[in-house]
């Protein structure tokens, strides 16, 4: 493919608000997670909230759109100048000429479960609630939209934890075809009710903290939050690209509904199609971002497709023991991970390792290591078996 450049990023985590506290906290190997202390949910855990979403308000234009996801999303569209910059796009391309591709999963569910508890006595929905604005997962897409002032395309991707790094792609797709010239793509996910206890009930949620490549790990850690990156075809002209979009692979195996293929083959064929793309071998590759939920399934399976493409050299590691597994985010979070790996030469330690699993043979870092990277991958491997990895490399000199 073509390489794309990535003009400018954003992120908002349980790490903070902005690229510079997650470049802080991943130097200091600080973690963000905290246990459960969310609604009223009672179950043993830890969660990677997000301070300060409660007290976000939206516009007033935008008003009908107010549920903790969208006031998650335009608390992270304010980092980093980020709304300005994806607004200049709009100006330089055309409103029309500039998509908005979002990955989410639970969206504004939330919303519906508070809804729920003030029906009525007939059992209706209280008439303020919104679902089309607030619950369904289109909603993301339209906010962001509306608050950026676009009319090209717009849509969410809902394929679970790959949601919102298959949205890279797809706008590579549409730069290619010649339908758009610049996209805002990345992904918000909030806590909600239905997440802690569904992953509750199919036992992947940790009452231990979240401990990727660990020989006890037993589960994950649910986060949320909102990641933005715009592409556009040709730099903007205001600095260097934090980095460029080199490939991307996209794989669906279909095992299980929620388990992995044990082998990891259709893991292997993202990351294998991701290089393709770039026109990269694996050796060219100087580190990778895995998955890593921290279960003991999805770590083994991820573990045999790394050693499959790449052999046990290539370093990697999971920064959801820092941020938790942020679900349709996860995968827009650690894309610009990524790029703040690339741009500054850091390729953080995974978090809460205690005794790693002699089970797993890929090079998992345990401590930060500072070295010049040129090309970094990121793996997002979802529910269903639904697979992407991304390749994302150095702006050009």
């Amino acid at each position: 493919m073509n390489p794309l450049p990535l003009t400018h990023a954003t992120l908002t985590t349980a790490l903070g608000a902005g690229l510079a506290e997650h470049l802080a906290a991943l130097r200091a190997r600080r973690g963000g997670l905290r246990p459960c202390d969310f609604e009223d949910v009672d179950l043993p855990g830890w969660i990677g909230r997000v301070d300060g979403v409660e007290d976000a308000r939206l516009p007033a234009a935008l008003g009908e759109y107010d549920c903790r996801n969208n006031r998650l999303a335009w608390l992270g569209l304010q980092q980093d100048g980020f709304l300005a910059a994806a607004r200049a796009a709009r100006e330089r391309w055309g409103a029309h000429r500039v998509a908005v591709l979002l990955g989410t999963s639970t969206s504004g569910i939330l919303h519906s479960e508070l809804a729920y508890r003030r029906r009525g006595p007939d059992g209706a929905l209280p008439p303020d609630f919104r679902y089309a604005q607030t619950h369904s997962t289109a909603s993301l897409a339209r906010f962001v939209a509306e608050a950026l002032g676009t009319t090209g395309p717009a849509w969410v991707v809902s394929t679970a934890c790959s949601s919102s790094a298959k949205v890279f792609g797809d706008a590579a797709r549409l730069i290619a075809a010649g339908w758009i010239d610049a996209a805002v793509v990345g992904g918000v996910d909030s806590l909600c009710l239905t997440t802690l206890h569904g992953f509750h009930s199919l036992q992947l949620f940790a009452a231990d903290i979240c401990r990727p490549w660990d020989a006890q790990r037993s589960g994950v850690s649910i986060g949320e939050g909102a990641a933005f990156a715009l592409l556009q075809r040709e730099p903007a002209g205001d600095g260097e690209p934090l980095g460029r979009l080199l490939g991307f692979g996209e794989s669906s195996d279909a095992h299980h509904m929620s388990s992995p293929h044990p082998e990891g083959a259709l893991a292997a064929a993202a990351m294998r199609a991701a290089l393709a793309g770039a026109g990269l071998a694996p050796g060219d590759i100087d580190y990778i971002n895995l998955h890593g939920t921290g279960t003991p399934s999805n770590d083994a399976a991820e573990d045999r497709a790394v050693q499959a493409v790449f052999g046990n050299t290539v370093p990697c590691s999971s920064t959801k023991g820092a941020t938790g597994h942020t679900l349709g985010a996860a995968g827009g979070v650690e894309a610009v991970i990524s790029l703040l790996a690339l741009r500054h030469g850091l390729l953080p330690g995974g978090l809460n390792l205690r005794e790693r699993d002699p089970a797993l043979g890929s090079h998992y870092l345990q401590a930060n290591r500072t070295q010049a990277l040129r090309h970094v991958m990121s793996n997002s491997f979802g529910f269903g078996g639904t697979n992407a990895s991304l390749v994302l490399g150095k702006a050009a000199s």
